[in-house]
């Protein structure tokens, strides 16, 4: 095999139907799939089903072979792997499958697309629970107001209130961090994580924002705790917290 890669779109498009800004996804995705990005080159779009070339320079060969070889047999750098992920993906949402192939034409890579089992979902459970979070967003002309907060990085759109609650929320936007109270729907993936559908808040409060040392403070002050005989529960809390993070 020399330096050159093809990648097969089956049954989805034809060259003269692929949109280009989904044929830019496809280049960019194969892009770090095969990674040494300043080796490797787009070389053609071939008439027939979509087939896209990629010419990898000689110095990276080697390299851009095991890269492939590895994501074949399942494992590979996390970059490479989400490639793949992400041609699988696309191939599935256009109701195509595909394939990645070296020069010789021998298929190195399957992608099952539109033909990959559908993943196990459980739900959904409905129930009354709590979020945390800072607004950034509240929106919808209607009676039903959408609101969207964040946690640190995760952020949750689908949350709904009244009008009413909307309304006092408002004074919040990009303030402190608050507690939703209400109702959410809720889907379980096969894997074990749970996914949040759509949250309708009924009421809400303002979390305290206090220095860590004045929390300890408080806490040593409950009769029968056990933090009294903590010589630093500062650096205990942070050390728990720091559990909890990588335990996720």
């Amino acid at each position: 095999m020399n330096g050159e890669y093809q990648f097969r779109i089956a049954d989805g498009y034809t060259p003269t139907t692929l949109p280009m800004e989904r044929l830019a996804d496809y280049m960019a995705a194969l892009a770090r799939l095969l990674g040494e990005g300043a080796h490797v080159h787009f070389s053609a779009v071939e008439p027939g089903s979509v087939k896209l070339k990629a010419r990898v320079d000689e110095p990276a060969q080697p390299k851009v072979r095991e890269r492939v070889r590895a994501v074949r047999d399942g494992g590979g750098p996390r970059d490479a792997r989400k490639a793949y992920d992400a041609l699988d993906d696309m191939l599935r949402k256009d109701n195509a499958s595909g394939a990645l192939a070296g020069d010789d034409g021998a298929i190195v890579i399957q992608f099952p697309g539109r033909t990959r089992p559908e993943p196990l979902v459980f739900g959904p459970f409905r129930q009354d629970c709590t979020l945390d979070g800072q607004i950034f967003r509240i929106g919808g002309k209607d009676d039903t107001k959408h609101v969207h907060i964040r946690d640190g990085a995760v952020e949750f759109t689908d949350l709904v209130a009244s009008e009413a609650v909307a309304l006092r929320l408002r004074y919040h936007l990009f303030g402190p961090t608050l507690r939703f109270h209400g109702e959410g729907t809720w889907f379980r993936h096969a894997d074990g994580a749970w996914e949040l559908k759509n949250f309708r808040i009924n009421d809400f409060e303002e979390l305290e924002d206090r220095p860590l040392s004045e929390v300890v403070a408080s806490l040593r002050k409950v009769k029968g705790s056990t933090w009294r005989e903590v010589p630093d529960p500062v650096r205990e809390l942070l050390k728990d917290r720091q559990g909890n993070e990588d335990a996720n």
